[in-house]
């Protein structure tokens, strides 16, 4: 049975570059990059060799690359620390963060007494950089931190990430951003557009599971958030993952390389969908600044009521599409998302996110199209 694959924002296939940029490690190069004999030499070199890579992907200097196991770790690190290490005593965020930034925060309120403001969003999901502005002029002499995504895993809408930074920089706050969704998808300088800490996943942009980096301004130093050994310079205890820290670097340069071709490609993709649903089925919307500032890999679509909304996913799943309903973290969880609350979509209409990469084609979106069409209302079933 033919399968078409449109949950990338959950994880994307690792490209064939970026395999047999692994094997040689994985075959040859099997010395711990903490021994001073050759293999561990060798291996100590790829390792740094990559640290540069992702450097140079962000503008960043290559001391300010760590590597960790993910987004999460990073995203926990940069928050955790902050308070720990910078006496963030305030932390500024938004209600549709992802969970491994809002568990975090709720965590450190818990047992580090941190003031917590979060920003509303509208119905698109947007902040309004006023409301920003003014949380951050009434700080109360207190040391603060703003926590907010580039882009929305679930419904796409982006921030102003060169706004948000000039904001902080002008009420002397310091600027985290979860990136993992646009890391490879969108250029990011941390020169041009200045931050304190940046996180990426390498299984976002067709690298393996399991590795990530975080990006650290050197003004604004912390102590390690994993105790051990003296591995990433001291600042993440346990032996590195070579092969996926390799294979990270790897992924993160094509990436670069042929983002704008790509986001072509995937932007056809998506709009391609975008009207095909409209033109074919009843009462299609989207949630999020689909139109505006948005994450072109992914469109969050709402259906309209049906008796089938609830095993929809699972009728897309047997019918050989494979999308979500939102997070892929949150995916078993009985709860609904927290996002689709924050913008107050429709308790009655079913959302499905589709997520795109450039391995996809005109032919499958058709084919999920042509799927559809047999699972809820068409056009002319509702107009008769």
């Amino acid at each position: 049975m033919q399968r078409v694959y449109f949950d990338n924002a959950a994880t994307t296939p690792i490209s064939e570059e970026v395999i047999n940029a692994m094997l040689p490690v994985l075959r040859n190069q099997y010395g711990n990059p903490s021994s001073i004999h050759a293999e561990g030499r060798s291996v100590r070199a790829a390792l740094e060799s990559a640290r540069k890579t992702v450097a140079q992907c962000i503008g960043a200097g290559t001391g300010e690359i760590f590597f960790t196991s993910g987004g999460t770790e990073s995203n926990n690190m940069a928050i955790k620390c902050a308070v720990r290490d910078l006496g963030v005593q305030r932390i500024i965020s938004s209600p549709t963060e992802h969970h491994c930034v809002s568990h975090t925060i709720e965590s450190v309120k818990n047992t580090h007494g941190v003031e917590v403001v979060l920003l509303p969003v509208n119905n698109l999901g947007q902040i309004q950089y006023e409301d920003l502005e003014t949380a951050l002029a009434n700080n109360d002499g207190k040391k603060t931190l703003v926590s907010l995504m580039h882009a929305n895993n679930e419904i796409g809408t982006m921030i102003d990430l060169a706004r948000v930074s000039s904001l902080c920089h002008q009420y002397g706050a310091l600027f985290h951003s979860d990136t993992v969704q646009t890391i490879g998808h969108f250029p990011i300088n941390v020169q041009e557009t200045p931050v304190h800490f940046l996180s990426g996943a390498a299984h976002k942009f067709h690298g393996p599971k399991g590795v990530g980096f975080i990006y650290i301004n050197p003004s604004s130093p912390i102590k390690p958030f994993i105790d051990g050994g003296s591995q990433e310079r001291n600042m993440r205890g346990g032996t590195e993952n070579v092969y996926g820290i390799i294979a990270l670097a790897k992924a993160l340069d094509l990436a670069n390389q042929a983002m704008k071709e790509h986001a072509e490609h995937i932007l056809d993709l998506r709009n391609y969908l975008k009207n095909s649903l409209q033109q074919e089925l009843a009462d299609i919307q989207f949630n999020g600044d689909y139109d505006g500032d948005s994450l072109y890999t992914v469109l969050s679509v709402s259906f309209p009521p049906n008796p089938k909304n609830e095993m929809l996913l699972l009728s897309l799943d047997i019918a050989g599409i494979s999308c979500s309903g939102g997070s892929a973290c949150s995916s078993g969880s009985e709860k609904g998302s927290h996002v689709l609350d924050a913008i107050d979509a429709p308790a009655n209409r079913k959302s499905i996110r589709f997520s795109f990469s450039h391995y996809n084609t005109r032919e499958e979106v058709d084919f999920v199209v042509n799927k559809l069409k047999s699972i809820v209302f068409v056009r002319d079933a509702v107009a008769v």
